[in-house]
Formats: C-alpha cells, sequence, structure tokens
C-alpha cells in the first residue's frame, strides 16, 4: 500500500506542478499537501495510521493538487456541474472545503482514540468536530491574510466568486464532513484499529 500511495501522491503532485494556471496559487494550494506528506513519511515508523487514515489523507491530496493546478474556480469537473445544473459559480471549492471537515476529523480521532485522550465518545467527538470547525476558520483567516499580502493571487486563492457568504459556507461544509465522517466511518474505523493491534478496545 506505501508504494501505491507514494506514487499517487508524487504522479498527481508531478502533474498539477506542470503548467498550473497561477503558478503563486499553485504553491499556497498544494504546500498544505506537501507538508502534510512529509509528516506522514517521518511518523510512518513510529505512529503508523490505519489503511482508512491514510487513503482519506491521499484523496484530500489529490483534491488540493487538481485544485491548485486549475485554480479551484476553474476546475473542469467543477465546471461540468455548474452547467449541467445550471450553477452560478464553480463549486469545486466546496468539496474541498467538505473534505477539510471530513478527512481530519477521522485524523483527528484516530490520534484521540489511540492516546486515549477522552473517557466520553460523547466528549470526545464534540472536541473532533470543534477542532476541524477551528482548523477550517483558521484557514479563512489564512485566505485573508494571503489577500491583504498578495493581490495578485487573492483573487484565485480565495475563490469566493462574488459570493458574499462565500467564508462562512466554506466552514459550514466543514462542519457538515466532520460531523458526516463520524456517523459514517466511525465503526469502521474502530475494526481497522482493533485489527492493527493499535488499541485493545473502543
Amino acid at each position: 500500500m506505501r508504494l501505491g500511495w507514494i506514487t499517487i501522491f508524487l504522479g498527481v503532485l508531478i502533474w498539477s506542478g506542470i503548467g498550473p494556471r497561477d503558478f503563486m496559487t499553485w504553491c499556497l494550494e498544494v504546500s498544505p499537501a506537501v507538508i502534510g506528506g512529509v509528516v506522514l513519511w517521518f511518523t510512518r515508523e513510529r505512529f503508523p495510521l490505519t489503511a482508512m487514515t491514510y487513503t482519506l489523507i491521499l484523496i484530500h491530496c489529490v483534491i488540493l493538487m487538481v485544485g491548485g493546478h486549475y485554480t479551484y474556480a476553474e476546475v473542469p469537473v467543477g465546471e461540468w456541474f455548474q452547467e449541467t445544473f445550471d450553477g452560478t459559480r464553480n463549486n469545486y471549492d466546496k468539496l474541498g472545503h467538505f473534505v477539510q471537515g471530513f478527512v481530519p476529523a477521522i485524523i483527528t480521532r484516530e490520534i484521540m482514540v489511540r492516546l486515549r485522550v477522552f473517557n466520553s465518545v460523547r466528549w470526545r467527538d464534540f472536541f473532533i468536530v470543534s477542532f476541524c470547525l477551528g482548523f477550517s476558520a483558521f484557514y479563512e483567516l489564512i485566505e485573508w491574510w494571503v489577500a491583504l499580502l498578495s493581490e495578485e493571487a487573492a483573487a484565485s486563492f480565495l475563490g469566493t466568486q462574488g459570493y458574499a457568504w462565500d467564508t462562512q459556507s466554506d466552514m459550514g461544509w466543514a462542519l457538515f464532513g466532520a460531523v458526516l465522517a463520524l456517523l459514517l466511518l466511525s465503526r469502521w474505523h474502530d475494526r481497522q484499529m482493533l485489527e492493527r493491534g493499535f488499541v485493545k478496545g473502543v
């Protein structure tokens, strides 16, 4: 699995870096994936993750790289959905923000469960959702800071496309993603951690 993961990650990364629509936007969008890949490499032996978590991280990275290559407002699949369903904007960025809640929820859950940070499942889930929402809000602040510092890349990186409530909508999609991940994947995630011997009981 490791070789396949690395092959897909590097393959999409190289593709995304060939002739991106806006190089500065590409750097901004792809940097979280690259940083995440480096962290996973250095923690692969000391703190390996479940197959589910690695797979979700890879999907998230691919979404970031595709968005970085085209800019989120111009990703072809988003344009197709816009034309097919008579939309007013390219909503590929909403997929990105949904995944920004969905994937970190499982990453955070794995860390919390394996380190036994919480004795209460309800408090643990509350923390996970709150963390993901806080992370999403922090990312919106980063976008704002970039917009202030770099007028050239601001429009492409922000990707508001004239939508006044874009920031709130982005955080809402991340919140929805985090809650949905916990509802749909928690039992499957528990089984994988048990099978790998990461925990004795959940």
